[in-house]
């Protein structure tokens, strides 16, 4: 039986990193890290894919382990929240680190999936970490400038608060800049009416992407910032399959 298992790891800092897993039972292979977006203010952290039943779904149809961490200021991961910035793409090192360590996982077969400021976080550790076997994101900003300068005042504000807004802040955030150092085959899925993250994001990271030589597809759908499950996971399953082949594919 797939159950679901929460553990505490560390950031290189010494601060409490949330991580929730769920492994199938005697199958050795590869794993997949979910990194989850804003959560409308309720701050659950990875605890969200414990509780929807996505780690379970992914764990046991195909084959893999399933994890999900919690972002600095989220659920119980140390704080404060920075925005995407160093501290929580140190979280997702950790979350890494630590999956690949796992006697169940292929430390040659993970793939990254992050959604919205889960995928601005996501993309910069791609920069950073060379053994990702793919990467998803969804909804995401690569160049956090630009992103910043279009964004609603709300927007703005909590970037400002949590990241600072200086120069050094949105290069840090901006994976747009770093594409040549991405090595991991990526899947990119955004909606073309999304009004937080501009689908030109998307698409820029995407061209960057291929000039660099990184396998990539990128996928417009008819949405606004959230996608909906029915409309990603006809991707999601193609992509995955392949990537974890042999393995039952998801329904």
């Amino acid at each position: 039986m797939t159950a679901v298992t929460q553990h505490f790891i560390e950031r290189d800092d010494g601060a409490r990193v949330e991580l929730f897993l769920s492994s199938p039972p005697a199958t050795t292979n590869g794993a997949i890290l979910f990194v989850h977006g804003n959560q409308g203010g309720l701050l659950l952290g990875g605890k969200e894919f414990a509780d929807n039943g996505s780690l379970v779904r992914f764990s046991s149809r195909l084959g893999i382990t399933a994890a999900a961490v919690s972002q600095p200021g989220f659920g119980a991961s140390g704080g404060p929240a920075d925005f995407c910035g160093p501290a929580t793409q140190h979280a997702i090192i950790a979350a890494l680190a630590f999956l690949q360590q796992q006697p169940m996982v292929d430390p040659d077969r993970i793939v990254l999936y992050g959604n919205s400021r889960g995928a601005v976080a996501s993309a910069m550790v791609a920069t950073k970490i060379q053994t990702l076997r793919a990467l998803i994101l969804s909804s995401g900003v690569y160049d956090l400038r630009d992103a910043y300068e279009r964004s609603s005042r709300g927007l703005q504000q909590t970037i400002k608060t949590e990241s600072g807004a200086t120069d050094r802040a949105f290069s840090d955030r901006s994976a747009l800049h770093d594409a040549q150092r991405i090595t991991a085959e990526t899947l990119l899925l955004h909606g073309v009416n999304d009004d937080r993250a501009p689908v030109d994001q998307a698409e820029r990271f995407s061209a960057a992407l291929a000039k660099a030589g990184v396998p990539v597809s990128l996928h417009r759908l008819d949405a606004g910032h959230r996608l909906a499950g029915q409309l990603v996971m006809p991707f999601l399953k193609d992509f995955l399959t392949r990537i974890f082949r042999p393995a039952v594919t998801l329904h």
